[in-house]
Order: structure tokens, then sequence, then C-alpha cells
């Protein structure tokens, strides 16, 4: 008689995930940005004492171009060991990626092989028509399958949402939302999986995004500043939570991993009035929710000579952050400052009262700050995608953002490059750093590793 076991990287709880073996492979989501040729998946060595630490090892191509590969995730996770949600017998095995511009949704195998390999593709049509979403951009594995946000609407510019895929099939299975209330801007989603609580956040619609940050729409306070939280069984909006219209672009979510909590982290990308970003804390307060900025980011004065021209008005840069990423026992906040060329790691054991305890510069829009494996060569760009391993000892970023804003605010090129944070001394890995022609051209954005990582995972003991 055949036992059926879980797949071993599935965890019950955040402290096994942290006790975990180490990953081997980190899987990078690299784009063209003249989309004349296809984009890829690249893989890279992560581990020290093979002897292609930090090079490429795999690499795959998407069979067609203009995808534009963002964000993307795994088919199965740790949730599925909930007990409400039982698909105990699916593996951790195809990352779902979906083309940001194109709309396409693409499986790949990545069992038994060093390059992940097609297994299908999901045409924008068939999204659009049994969604009627567009623009698809974060993928995380649920309790009813396989949850896909999304920027816009099929045929129109919204509203954005959230689509369900079947963890098997991977078909569409239709739109998440039974009474979506009020929301219309989309992003970030994420949940408080115990508490039957989803929380999804807001950038823009298509048309107001995808040629880059709208001076008008900015100034004008109409990109997203609000958080939304929903009753994730019953599909329904429950509240609204707003930061302020000058807090725009309300962007990644990072819920506590420890399932008895009810708290978490959302990045704000800038404040119209100094430039700063924040980062604030959403909590349950008696039967309500609500938000408090517990960072502070300002921005850096610069000349305008030194700055592309979308800045040089404002004489300074501002610190943009687009990602943060909250390790797994929820002790360290790391947060990338994608202009200023900089990531900050925080101390948030008390997360009402974060402590700076870490900071590395990479890049920036005027520093140029040169990695110390290649001393003389001055980067573009910044940390940007963050990604914390599930033991918490390392971090890992990549520079490119997305192809509109990489051209506003690095006009002179953006690179491609990757590095390797240590998380204890926060020290930069002089042994990993692919950039360059390591990329073949393309543009890395974001980072998955083997096994499972600080934003990939929900679980349901603590």
């Amino acid at each position: 008689m055949t036992l059926w076991k879980p797949d071993p990287t599935f965890y019950p709880s955040p402290r096994d995930a942290a006790e975990a073996p180490p990953e081997k492979l980190a899987y990078v989501a690299a784009f063209d940005r003249s989309a004349r040729r296809p984009d890829a998946l690249a893989v890279l060595d992560t581990d020290p004492g093979s002897p292609s630490y930090g090079t490429v090892v795999g690499w795959t191509d998407l069979p067609y171009t203009g995808d534009e590969l963002h964000h993307f995730g795994w088919n199965a996770c740790s949730s599925a060991l909930c007990p409400y949600a039982p698909h105990p017998h699916v593996e951790r095995r195809y990352l779902i990626v979906p083309g940001l511009r194109s709309s396409r949704i693409y499986v790949y195998d990545t069992k038994d092989r060093v390059s992940p390999e097609l297994v299908k593709v999901i045409e924008a049509e068939e999204l659009g028509k049994r969604a009627g979403y567009s623009r698809p951009h974060t993928v995380h594995c649920g309790p009813e399958g396989l949850y896909v946000s999304a920027l816009g609407g099929y045929g129109d510019d919204g509203p954005g949402g959230i689509a369900i895929l079947d963890h098997n099939s991977f078909e569409v299975l239709g739109r998440w939302e039974v009474d979506r209330g009020p929301q219309y801007l989309a992003y970030d989603f994420w949940w408080h999986i115990n508490h039957d609580v989803l929380v999804t956040s807001e950038w823009g619609t298509p048309s107001m995004v995808e040629n880059g940050v709208v001076g008008e729409l900015l100034l004008g306070r109409k990109y997203g500043h609000k958080i939304h939280f929903w009753d994730l069984r019953k599909r329904k909006h429950i509240q609204e939570v707003d930061l302020g219209d000058q807090h725009q672009m309300t962007l990644e979510l990072r819920p506590a991993h420890d399932p008895t909590k009810t708290y978490g982290f959302v990045g704000v990308v800038t404040n119209v009035e100094d430039l700063s970003a924040s980062v604030w804390v959403w909590h349950k307060d008696g039967s309500r929710w609500t938000a408090e900025k517990v960072i502070t980011i300002p921005a850096e004065p610069a000349s305008p000579d030194d700055l592309p021209d979308v800045l040089k008005p404002f004489g300074a840069v501002p610190p943009l952050v687009t990602d943060i990423d909250l390790s797994v026992d929820d002790q360290r906040l790391y947060v990338s400052c994608w202009g200023t060329g900089e990531l900050k790691q925080y101390d948030v054991s008390d997360p009402f009262k974060p402590v700076e305890i870490g900071s590395v510069r990479l890049g920036g829009i005027v520093r140029r700050e040169a990695h110390p494996a290649a001393p003389d060569e001055r980067l573009a760009g910044g940390p940007q995608m963050v990604e914390v391993s599930r033991d918490g000892r390392r971090v890992y970023v990549t520079n490119s953002l997305y192809g509109a804003w990489d051209d506003q605010f690095y006009p002179d090129g953006v690179g491609a490059w990757m590095a390797k944070v240590d998380a204890e001394s926060f020290t930069l890995d002089e042994r990993f750093f692919p950039h360059g022609d390591d990329f073949r051209g393309l543009r890395p954005h974001q980072t998955r590793l083997q096994g499972g990582d600080a934003s990939s995972d929900s679980y349901c003991y603590p």
C-alpha cells in the first residue's frame, strides 16, 4: 500500500520553516524591456559549497515576446497543510509566472531539472473571459486554489482584483470577489489565513502605470492610498483604511507569519508633500482595522544636474520604497529604497516601534554605489525586489523595478545585477554578484527560492 506524504517543503509552522535546510537554487524572473526578445527564468546557484556558486546555472526562455515578467509564485505551499483547506498531496513543483504586459500566465515545471520546463500557457483571453481581469501581477497559493491578483479589467481599465486558478489543472476558475464593495484599484494581496481575513493594496490601473509615473496623476493624488480588508471565506469586502491621499502607491503587503497574530506591514512609495517614503503597520483595534505609520524615510537632497528630468524640479532623491519583506520569525523587516540605492534592516520584534539596525548601499539615482566584488563599476538601479531565506540568514536583492519606471528614473540605463546580504552582519557577500552579461541583456526582477521563502508561504500553526 502506497503511503502518501505531504511535500517535505510544506511546514506546519514558521518555526518549522526556519529550521528547514537552506535553499540551493534561486529562480529569477528577467525581462527584455524592448520586447524584441523573450523574457526568461534564470536559475542561480545559491549553495556556497558549490563550484558554480553565485552564477547562472539554468535558463529558460519564454515562448513569446512582450510579456514583461514581474511577480511569480509557487503552485503550492505550506497553506496546503491548513486543516480547512487540505491539499496535502500537491507538490511545490510548478512556478506560476504572469506576464504583466501580455496578460498571459505561464506554468513551469521545476521538478528533477535545473532549467524550468514549460507545461502550460494560459492566454489573456482565458483570464479575461473567465475572471474578467487583465495584467496579472502577484501569485499566492491558498485555501481555494491559486490566487492571482490583476491590475486591470478585461476590455476595461478596471477594476482590478483577484482571479482563482485550479491547483491541479491550472485552469482559470473565475473571479474571487463576490462583493468587492468600493474597491477599484488593485496591487498586492495576502491574508491572515487563520482569521479568515484577506488584505489588498492599491497601485493603479494599467493606463496609470504602464508608461511610467504620470506626474499629473501623482501630484493630483490619484494613485492608490488605501488598503482593503475582506472576509476570506465569504469573499466579501468588509472595510477600507485610507492612509491619506498624500501617501501615494500603497504597494507590498507583509502580514505576520505567526498565524495567531493580526498585524502586518505595508510600504508606501512616496509622500507627495515631501518625497519621503513610509512603512505602516495595520492591526485590529476592537472590531475595526486600522493602520499607523511606524517608519518614515526622508528624501535626500541632490543637485538638479545629477537628477533625471522627472526629479529635477524637486532637487532631491526620493527613497521610493518599492518592496518590503518580513523574516519568517517576524523579527526583521527589510525595506528597499530603490531611488536612493539602499536596503534597510529593522528590528520589528515590537512591530509598533521598529528600530533600524542595518543598512547597505548599492546603486542609487545619484550615488551609483559599487558592489565590493566590482568596486570600480558604478551601479544603476538599486535594491528593489527583496527576498529573505526561510531561516532569515540570507537576503537577496535584484535591481530592476518595472520597465517604464526604470527608464524614467535611470534614463542612462538601469543595468542588471543581483546581490546577496548576510542578515547577521548585514554585509554584502563578495562571492555572489551575478550582473551584466550574466543575465544575457535582460533585467532581473523578482526572486523565488527553492523550497519557499519569506514571502511565499502561509502557516496555520504557531
